[in-house]
C-alpha cells in the first residue's frame, strides 16, 4: 500500500517491536499459569454441558471440585482423563457423578500420564475436527453465497429477549446488514459462570448463551439463504468467561467475537492476571475457528479525550495485535478497533479523524479494521445525530475500513428500533455507493494537517510503547497509562481463580489449536 501520509517506517517498526517485547514479557507469566475459566473452557470442548438441577453449569461443578481439593494446578484435563481410565467414564458422564456427589476425582488411582494424556488427546482431535468442520462451513457459504462489500454494514440488537433479537436480526439482514451482534446483557461480563439455554430476559443486552448462540445462527443463515449472502454473528468474548463463550462460540460457527487483551481489565475491573491468562486461550480457540476478533480500543476514547490521548489506541492496537499473533491468529482475523470520537466542536476534527483512520489503515493493511461510530458526543439531536453518522461513515470510505459499526441516530435515547437501524443502513449505503472509489483518488498535502497529525500520533505511540518495554505492561496499567484507568496488579475481580501450572498440568487444546492443521 503507497502510504499518503508519508509515515516514518523506521518509527512504525520501532513501535511494533516494543510491542512484540511487552506481549513476549507477558507470555510469560501466561504460559506458567491457569485459570478456572480456561479449566472450565477445556472441560467444554472436553464436551461437558449442562446444569444441575439450581443451574448451576457442569463445568462449573467439575472445576470448583479439583480447585475446593486444592489441586485446580494440575488442570482439569489431568483428572478427567484419568476418571476415563478408571471409570470407563465419558467426560459428560464424569461431570454428572460429581455434581450427583458418586465420585471424587481427587481420590482415584492415577494412571500414568501418558496414559492419561492419550486417553484425553482422542477426545481433544474429534472436537478440534469438529470446529473445524464449522470453519469449512463458513467458508463454503463465503463461497458459494457471497458476502457483503467492504466496509462490512455491522449493527447490533439488544432487546434481551432471544427470539425478538432473531426477528429484529432478520429485519436488519434483510435491510442490507453484513454482520449482526447480539448485544450481550449488562453484568455478564462479571459473571463467572456462563448461563444456560434460551433467555428471554435481560438489561440493555441478551444473555451469551450456547442456545442462543445456536438459535442466532440458524436464524441468519435462514436469512443469508434469503437475501443471497453470508451474513457474519458477533457476540461478546470477553469478562470472566472469555474462554468459554469463545469455545460456545467455534461450536456454533459464530464469525465475529470482541475480544481484547486489556478492555476487561480497565473497564470491568476484572484482575489482570487473570485477563491476560484469559485472553490467550480464547484468542487461540478464535484464531482455530476462523473467528475475527475485534478490540476495544475505542472505548479508551469514551473516557479519555479522544484527541489528546490518540497515540493510546495506537499503542494499545500495537499490543493486541502481538498479543494475537502469540495465539495464532492471522492478521486478517484482526478487527482491531479504533472509532470517530473526537468533539465535533473541534475545529478540522474531521481532518484529525480522517488522519487518524488512514494512519490505521496503513499500519495495519491487513487487519479487517473495526471502526466505532460517535457515542460519546450523541446528544440526542437525531438531525445533527444523523449527519455526525455521515461524515463517520465518509471517513470510513475514505480510507478503506474494513468492519463499519453504524451510527444510529438515536444513540443517546434508547436500544436502535427498527426504523433507526434501516436509516442507518440507507446513510451507510448512500455514502458507500456515491463515494465507492474516492480512495484511490485522493492524496494528502505533504506537511499538511492530515499528514501532520499522523507523523506526530506515531511518534507519541512509539515513545509510550518504549516507555511500557522498560516499565512493564502491569506496572504501566497500574499506573494508569491506558485510559486514564488505574488498576492495580492484584486487584479486581477473579484474582483467586488464577494459579501457578503444577508438574502435571496439560492442556489438549493448544497444540491442536495453537499452528494445528486448519
Amino acid at each position: 500500500m503507497q502510504s499518503k501520509l508519508n509515515l516514518d517506517q523506521h518509527l512504525i517498526s520501532k513501535a511494533r517491536g516494543s510491542a512484540k517485547k511487552i506481549a513476549e514479557d507477558i507470555q510469560l507469566f501466561i504460559d506458567n499459569h491457569t485459570t478456572v475459566a480456561v479449566e472450565r473452557t477445556i472441560a467444554r470442548l472436553l464436551g461437558i454441558d449442562g446444569v444441575d438441577e439450581i443451574g448451576t453449569p457442569l463445568p462449573n461443578i467439575i472445576v470448583d471440585h479439583i480447585a475446593q481439593a486444592g489441586v485446580l494446578n494440575q488442570g482439569i484435563a489431568y483428572f478427567i482423563g484419568n476418571a476415563m481410565i478408571q471409570k470407563g467414564l465419558t467426560p459428560q458422564e464424569i461431570a454428572e457423578a460429581i455434581s450427583a456427589g458418586t465420585l471424587d476425582l481427587t481420590q482415584l488411582e492415577m494412571a500414568s500420564a501418558k496414559e492419561i494424556s492419550e486417553k484425553i488427546n482422542a477426545i481433544a482431535v474429534e472436537k478440534t475436527a469438529f470446529i473445524k468442520s464449522n470453519r469449512n462451513k463458513r467458508e463454503d457459504y463465503l463461497k458459494n453465497l457471497g458476502e457483503g462489500a467492504k466496509p462490512y454494514l455491522y449493527v447490533i440488537v439488544a432487546t434481551g429477549n432471544i427470539y425478538e433479537d432473531i426477528l429484529q436480526a432478520q429485519a436488519a439482514g434483510r435491510q442490507g446488514a453484513d454482520i449482526i451482534a447480539v448485544i450481550r446483557t449488562t453484568g455478564q461480563s462479571l459473571l463467572d459462570y456462563v448461563p444456560y439455554g434460551p433467555t428471554t430476559e435481560g438489561f440493555g443486552g441478551t444473555y451469551a448463551t450456547q442456545e442462543n448462540f445456536r438459535l442466532m445462527r440458524s436464524a441468519l443463515d435462514e436469512i443469508g439463504e434469503e437475501v443471497g449472502k453470508y451474513i457474519r454473528l458477533c457476540n461478546y468474548c470477553s469478562g470472566l468467561c472469555m474462554p468459554e463463550i469463545a469455545a460456545m462460540g467455534a461450536f456454533e460457527r459464530l464469525d465475529v467475537m470482541l475480544n481484547d487483551a486489556l478492555y476487561g481489565i480497565l473497564f470491568r475491573d476484572i484482575n489482570m492476571q487473570r485477563t491476560l491468562v484469559d485472553q490467550f486461550f480464547s484468542r487461540v480457540i478464535n484464531g482455530f475457528a476462523g473467528v475475527i476478533i475485534n478490540t476495544g480500543e475505542d472505548n479508551y476514547l469514551t473516557t479519555a479525550d479522544a484527541f489528546e490521548e490518540a497515540h493510546t489506541v495506537l499503542a494499545s492496537q500495537f499490543i493486541n495485535e502481538q498479543f494475537a499473533l502469540l495465539a495464532g491468529l492471522p492478521e486478517e482475523q484482526m478487527g482491531l478497533g479504533h472509532a470517530f470520537e473526537m468533539n465535533p466542536n473541534l475545529e478540522n476534527g474531521f481532518l484529525y479523524e480522517l488522519s487518524q483512520a488512514q494512519m490505521a489503515r496503513e499500519i495495519f493493511p491487513k487487519a479487517p479494521l473495526k471502526y466505532m461510530p460517535p457515542t460519546k458526543y450523541m446528544t440526542g439531536d437525531i438531525y445533527k445525530g444523523h449527519v455526525q453518522n455521515a461524515l463517520f461513515n465518509t471517513v470510513s470510505i475514505m480510507t478503506n475500513q474494513g468492519i463499519q459499526l453504524l451510527g444510529m441516530l438515536t444513540e443517546a435515547i434508547h436500544t436502535p428500533l427498527l426504523q433507526d437501524r434501516a436509516l442507518s443502513i440507507d446513510n451507510a449505503k448512500y455514502v458507500f455507493n456515491n463515494m465507492k472509489d474516492i480512495s484511490s483518488e485522493i492524496e494528502f498535502k505533504t506537511g499538511g494537517i492530515i499528514q501532520s497529525r499522523a507523523q506526530g500520533i506515531v511518534k507519541e505511540a512509539a515513545d509510550m510503547l518504549e516507555r511500557i518495554e522498560k516499565d512493564g505492561l502491569m506496572e504501566t496499567i497500574e499506573k494508569g497509562g491506558f485510559a486514564d484507568v488505574k488498576r492495580a496488579k492484584d486487584g479486581g475481580k477473579g484474582l483467586s481463580g488464577v494459579t501457578t501450572k503444577g508438574e502435571h498440568y496439560f492442556n489438549p487444546f493448544i497444540p491442536l489449536m495453537l499452528g494445528g492443521d486448519r
